[in-house]
């Protein structure tokens, strides 16, 4: 990053609710320390909230872009690229490429690379959104397989048998769309 310090944003991201997001604030605020940038914002996602599913996740991406184009922040600090999108290549670039005409820089702690301009800048990029994709297949692989293995164990997956499900659940896009159309 070059020019006069400014403001900065932090992502803060874990897959799981067993992970803490503080792992990560501390070395975001010594680098935007050491850059002189203020921090202006903490966008922290932390259990089902930061799944990329999830309507937390979605919010939080909503507000934090809504901040950049309001100009609330210059850098946006992240652990590593795949805290930003585990969606693939094509939906982290198009977020980094929406906060970049925004004003807004990307910096990653762990890819120093992403300071980089050009098309190598891009290049990179691509390959690390692709390769967080591919994990993140992976480990829903992984968790197929076990529940599969439990089944063919003979354990019971999900909730015991007569529980209730507690909280309310929303009914939007396509369930919304089924009722209206009065098939639901």
């Amino acid at each position: 990053m070059t020019g006069a310090p400014g403001r900065a944003a932090l992502w803060l991201r874990v897959s799981t609710s067993d992970q803490s997001a503080t792992n990560q604030e501390p070395e975001l605020l010594a680098l935007a320390a050491s850059r002189g940038l203020e921090v202006a914002e903490v966008y922290r996602l932390q259990g089902e909230s930061a799944w990329s599913g999830s309507g937390g996740y979605r919010q939080a991406l909503d507000a934090m872009l809504g901040d950049a184009r309001r100009g609330r922040f210059e850098v946006l600090l992240v652990w590593a690229l795949d805290r930003l999108s585990r969606e693939g290549a094509l939906a982290t670039l198009q977020l980094v490429d929406k906060l970049g005409r925004a004003g807004v820089t990307v910096v990653s702690l762990h890819e120093p690379w992403t300071e980089a301009g050009g098309e190598l800048r891009e290049l990179l990029l691509a390959i690390t959104a692709w390769v967080a994709r591919m994990e993140s297949q992976r480990r829903s692989e992984r968790t197929k397989a076990g529940l599969e293995r439990a089944r063919a164990e003979g354990k019971r997956i999900g909730r015991p048998p007569g529980s209730k499900d507690r909280h309310r659940r929303r009914r939007s896009g396509y369930l919304r769309r089924w009722a209206k159309e009065g098939r639901g």
